[in-house]
């Protein structure tokens, strides 16, 4: 005899032994109980959750010949040839494949044939969204009145794509994903008929890479089994998923707590050079994420996890704070269309974003420059500060505010002719020209200092989504350092980042997402953050002004 898979070989054959879905069977026995099945049903929810299999036991239920109101016998001739796929008055149709409308035309003209040998005659069409609109309208009228002989049960996995006109002549019933529990319950119950043995954790592994659906548990187990044989191991798991577990992505996270960005960039790189699915890596790291901000957040009763697996994550919930976490969630989030099989750039960029300091705090250091330039009615005295003398001389002459001390401030500053005693009426008519100058410096200063304190929120608000582009992580690791006409110079810590940056994908890209900030075509320039850069100078020299930098944590 040929061996079958154990997702059919294991199906449930009663309502009752159909897991996760009781408010369905509930509601389908007592409707059998009291003789008041409908003509329509539509049963929709994700894949593997049971939908075809209840389909199934409807049309055995109805046409058993022990009970025929309430749990089929599976005895009997009928459900017999029901449960083998023999009997003619049981119809399964696959909308996938038969999409026009001469396929429903057809099935309307045998609608109205008697069953040949059951009760009644039931029509199982699967993925009926894939129907299509002609199909469907045909449908319609032998929808809401079949013969009384007919009972149609409509599946779907995307319900939303279904006609309302559909939808409102059916009882619709949504099928649930299945939880953890009960698959590694059904994973016991088959181990223990095949005679396997498997780790606790390997099947709590298996559980959650089949994301709610049976089907895809039952695969996977049958894999394992008939890769490794009956001794399955969370390591089995492990290598055949192509994942690092929970150990590695736990540590990353710790790591990026930590802000320790060299260990995790380390990590990642062990974990390529096993030859694990970053893909796959980096879906571990934002589910243990997601974990971390439900059981900071208080909802932990809503995750599965064990006591000892609850504990240690309240222990590292404890040393994050929220913002941070979903700060991370977000940026690793947006990384699934950017990685492949090799590259860990992205992962890395991910690390050195979530282990920066706060955009909010990146504008305190430099605020204390803005308050001068808007104080001219109170004194001249601070106001005239070319940008490109700078540090030298403003650490000396805003110091001293008092009107008083004017005179003594004069010699202080004997580089500077226009710093001249407090007589407001003449001085001001002679530096009436000498101001002219210093409104492009101030509008340079409040663009720059706007960059600066915005940066990471013009990125990620980005028009066309260019935010989640790899030239807009590369920027999240820069920072603005001055402005020269038409061009912004970004400021980068790594060699790495300025030659990324430098291709013409990626400069098209930074170019775009300042522009739409400012609201003009602008380039950016990407250089080294050294104090001896030339460019740096250069554009210092031709009236940008330099912003300190956010000290290191």
């Amino acid at each position: 005899m040929a061996s079958e898979v154990f997702y059919r070989k294991f199906r449930p054959q009663t309502f009752a032994a159909t897991l996760g879905q009781e408010h369905v069977t509930h509601t389908l026995l007592n409707a059998l109980a009291n003789d008041r099945i409908s003509h329509a049903y539509l049963f929709c929810g994700p894949r593997g959750t049971g939908k075809t299999t209840t389909a199934r036991m409807v049309a055995k239920a109805v046409n058993c010949l022990t009970n025929g109101k309430g749990e089929p016998c599976n005895e009997c001739s009928m459900c017999k040839a029901i449960m083998a796929g023999n009997c003619m008055d049981v119809i399964e149709v696959d909308a996938a494949s038969n999409t026009g409308v001469d396929d429903i035309r057809s099935l309307r003209e045998k609608v109205n044939f008697s069953p040949a040998e059951a009760r009644r005659k039931v029509y199982i069409i699967d993925e009926v969204h894939m129907l299509s609109t002609s199909a469907s309208n045909a449908l319609l009228k032998t929808l809401e009145e079949p013969p009384p002989h007919v009972v149609f049960i409509l599946a779907t996995t995307e319900v939303h794509k279904l006609l309302p006109t559909i939808l409102s002549r059916c009882q619709r019933f949504d099928f649930h994903r299945l939880t953890r529990t009960d698959i590694v319950n059904e994973i016991d119950y088959i181990c223990e008929q095949e005679g396997v043995t498997a780790e606790p954790e390997a099947k709590q592994l298996v559980a959650r890479a089949a994301t709610g659906s049976m089907r895809d548990a039952l695969n996977l187990f049958q894999q394992l089994y008939t890769y490794y044989g009956s001794n399955i191991t969370l390591r089995h798991v492990q290598d055949l998923l192509g994942m690092s577990g929970d150990q590695r992505a736990r540590q990353l996270v710790k790591q990026l707590i930590d802000r320790d960005v060299a260990a995790g960039v380390a990590t990642v790189n062990a974990v390529r050079n096993d030859g694990l699915d970053l893909r796959q890596f980096n879906h571990d790291i934002v589910d243990y994420l997601r974990t971390l901000m439900l059981v900071k957040t208080g909802a932990a009763d809503s995750i599965e996890l064990a006591a000892d697996e609850l504990a240690e994550t309240r222990e590292l919930a404890a040393l994050a704070t929220l913002p941070g976490i979903l700060r991370a969630v977000k940026v690793f989030g947006a990384l699934d269309s950017q990685l492949d099989t090799f590259s860990t750039l992205p992962l890395e960029l991910a690390i050195v974003d979530s282990a920066m300091p706060e955009p909010a705090v990146i504008a305190a250091p430099v605020s204390g420059a803005a308050p001068e330039p808007e104080r001219k009615p109170a004194s001249t005295k601070a106001e005239p500060v070319p940008a490109p003398k700078e540090r030298e001389k403003t650490a000396a002459a805003p110091v001293s505010p008092a009107p008083a001390a004017g005179s003594n401030a004069g010699p202080g500053n004997g580089s500077r002719p226009q710093a001249a005693p407090d007589s407001t009426p003449a001085p001001a008519a002679q530096r009436e020209p000498a101001k002219t100058p210093e409104p492009p410096p101030a509008a340079i200063t409040s663009t720059i200092e706007q960059l600066q304190a915005q940066w990471n929120q013009i990125i990620n608000e980005a028009p066309g989504g260019l935010g989640k582009s790899i030239a807009a992580a590369l920027l999240r690791s820069a920072r603005p350092l001055s402005i020269n006409q038409d061009t912004i110079v970004v400021a980068v810590k790594f060699s790495y980042h300025k030659e990324k940056m430098a291709t013409l994908d990626n400069q098209k890209i930074a170019d775009k997402i300042v522009s739409s900030f400012l609201g003009k075509s602008c380039k950016v320039q990407c250089v080294y953050e050294h104090e001896n850069n030339h460019l740096v100078k250069a554009a210092l020299e031709m009236g940008g002004q330099e912003i300190e930098p956010e000290e290191e944590l």
